[in-house]
């Protein structure tokens, strides 16, 4: 069924990359369905000698590592985006199809293809083999989840499928790392194309569905039984009425523990922070230099750094909802509600992860084949209320609004208020896609199809890989933005220098920039500090805080009871309001832009939305503080 090991494969040359690292002796693409456990067979054979980076060109994410093998052999190892066939719908699919048919040489050309397919939905997931076996490229056709479909009374045989495919076929558990030595083998051998067998035209999809039925089943294919279990758990995750409340149960019950959860982590997050910077502080000479260190660059990246722990705590909840099958079946009770708003249950995912960041989300819309759709879900993602508001909100909050109950020990005046401002959000992203569905990116509604895998138990390997992976995109994509602009505002506060001390605020380049500003935001109810305020926000929203305990001399006490003094004699309630409200709705995050840039490929599209949610943020704090001056 493996060709024995025989030499070496005909090399294609792979760009080298800016630091130095073995040569790979071969690069193989992994291919395969979505849920047919591709990336966990990734992750378990390469383990941690993985990265990630984008192809040339487009946003779209290659996650690529490298396998040593005990003949002293180095493979190179391209997960690509999952796809159903070599007819792309969405972007994933197109950089799939591109670079297994060698279309993108500036990234590589694959030596081999390891095509990935879920053994127990096996006459299904047949139908791509079809196109990559006209190919005529080495392929090894790798059958994944052999533990469920053992246990589940399913069976396949190997060798007839072999011989009908014309290619070797083996039969593993990537979750297990069971039957791998057949994987290795392969990657040890000299790739040999297959032998041609008559295949479907690739152009007609029936044709390719009858070939892969008839194949499976000429290979004494028997399809595993569902278990009792799931279909039980369906008929309640699936019901009309039960299925909407579950979802929202889960998703709140979500919402809780990030929120709550994660704060033990952020606290140990922020005194490492502290303490590191009070050690640089204490061991530097005093310079301008150390000031931008300490004051810019320390402060810039830890108010990042300090909400990864939410983060990684809200992917590992998607992670264990997606690995576990829920999440399949959340997208499609969603996809009701998105309905409404012309959007699709696709959506969903992105939406969720705006919760805890924009930056995330906006990368989740990739798997939304249609463009419009994509972009809407993309334009109406800031207006979840991120991790990131947080420190306004709660500030501002509780300066103004007395905590009492109002249903008892369950709900206080002040959480009504955050969890208003979150309703506020959502609201406002709703009416968004509404209002883009039905005029410029109005589309003919696209069929949802979506194949739900059986319930799974995660594992906690590919859940681990999985968050290393997702902290690296962040910190790297968004702290270097934040990083910079960082810099920028912390060189706004402190020059002009003269005699080489710091200025005091009132005629330094901050102070300058708030007094021009401020007959724009005084019938916001705000003055020239707030309005320095919403510029170092640009940076992250939670900067203002920092920014304001600077500006009214709370330095060190930048959430305690002296700021929100300082706020009560400087804000009147309708400036309070009005600045929850613009908070809600203003694109106060760079990081944000600079990613929506990188999916949209121009400043377009970023620089609209950046002034429509700035307009908006700005008539709705207006509104509000004339309201509640009035009833004030």
């Amino acid at each position: 069924m493996i060709p024995p090991p025989s030499g070496s494969p005909t090399l294609t040359p792979l760009p080298r990359e800016a630091h130095p690292r073995p040569a790979p002796a071969a690069v193989v693409a992994l291919v395969g369905p979505p849920n047919c456990g591709k990336s966990t067979l990734f992750n378990r054979l390469t383990g941690l000698r993985q990265k990630t980076a984008n192809f040339p060109g487009v946003t779209v994410e290659r996650h690529h590592g490298t396998v040593r093998l005990s003949n002293g052999k180095v493979v190179e190892l391209l997960d690509l985006p999952g796809t159903y066939s070599l007819n792309p719908r969405s972007e994933d699919e197109r950089i799939t199809d591109d670079l297994i048919r060698g279309k993108m040489p500036e990234v590589c050309v694959p030596d081999a293809i390891l095509l990935v397919l879920d053994s127990t939905n096996l006459g299904r997931h047949l139908v791509l083999a079809a196109p990559l076996l006209a190919l005529e490229k080495p392929i090894l056709v790798v059958l994944n989840m052999a533990d469920e479909l053992r246990a589940r009374g399913g069976q396949v045989d190997v060798e007839a499928l072999s011989q009908k495919l014309g290619a070797p076929v083996v039969l593993v558990s990537a979750a297990k790392g069971e039957g791998l030595e057949g994987i290795h083998r392969f990657l040890e051998s000299t790739f040999r194309a297959p032998a041609p067998i008559p295949l479907p035209v690739l152009e007609s999809p029936p044709s390719c569905r009858q070939w892969a039925g008839q194949v499976a089943a000429e290979s004494a294919y028997r399809p595993p039984v569902a278990p009792l279990w799931t279909q039980r758990l369906d008929s309640l995750f699936l019901h009309p009425r039960w299925g909407p409340l579950i979802f929202v149960g889960v998703v709140l019950a979500v919402f809780q523990t990030i929120f709550y959860g994660a704060t033990p982590f952020m606290d140990a997050v922020e005194w490492a922070v502290t303490a590191s910077g009070d050690f640089l502080e204490e061991r530097l000479p005093p310079s301008l230099w150390r000031d931008l260190l300490l004051g810019g660059v320390w402060a810039g990246v830890g108010s990042v750094v300090v909400f990864l722990p939410q983060i990684l705590l809200l992917f590992t909840f998607i992670g264990i909802l997606e690995d576990s099958g829920y999440l399949a079946r959340a997208a499609l009770i969603a996809d009701r509600t998105m309905a409404k708003v012309g959007l699709q249950g696709k959506s969903f995912i992105p939406l969720l992860s705006a919760y805890a960041c924009a930056v995330p989300a906006i990368m989740a819309t990739r798997t939304i084949e249609n463009r419009r759709d994509r972009l809407a879900t993309i334009l109406i993602a800031p207006f979840m209320t991120c991790a990131a508001r947080l420190p306004v909100y709660t500030l501002v909050i509780a300066a103004f609004l007395p905590n009492r109950p109002l249903l008892g020990p369950f709900l206080g005046t002040r959480a009504a208020a955050l969890l208003g401002l979150y309703l506020l959000g959502f609201t406002a992203a709703l009416i968004t896609a509404r209002v883009l569905k039905s005029t410029i990116l109005k589309s003919d509604r696209t069929p949802f199809m979506l194949e739900l895998p059986p319930y799974r138990w995660p594992t906690l390997e590919s859940i681990g890989l999985r968050l290393l992976d997702r902290s690296k995109i962040f910190l790297r994509r968004a702290g270097t933005v934040i990083l910079a602009v960082s810099v920028l505002m912390w060189a706004l506060a402190n020059l002009p220098r003269e005699g080489g001390a710091p200025p005091d605020m009132d005629h330094s380049l901050a102070g300058t920039l708030g007094r021009t500003l401020e007959p724009l935001i005084e019938p916001l109810g705000f003055d020239w500090k707030i309005g320095v305020g919403l510029v170092t926000s640009l940076a992250a929203r939670e900067v203002i805080v920092g920014t304001l305990g600077t500006l009214y001399g709370m330095e060190g006490d930048e959430s305690g009871v002296g700021l929100q003094e300082a706020l009560r004699q400087n804000l009147t309630p309708g400036g309070a309001v009005a600045l929850l409200v613009f908070f809600a709705f203003a694109l106060q995050c760079m990081s944000t832009v600079a990613m929506v840039r990188r999916e949209t490929g121009g400043w377009k599209v970023p620089l609209i939305q950046f002034g429509f949610m700035g307009v908006l943020a700005y008539l709705g704090a207006f509104v509000a503080n004339r309201v509640v001056s009035w009833l004030v």
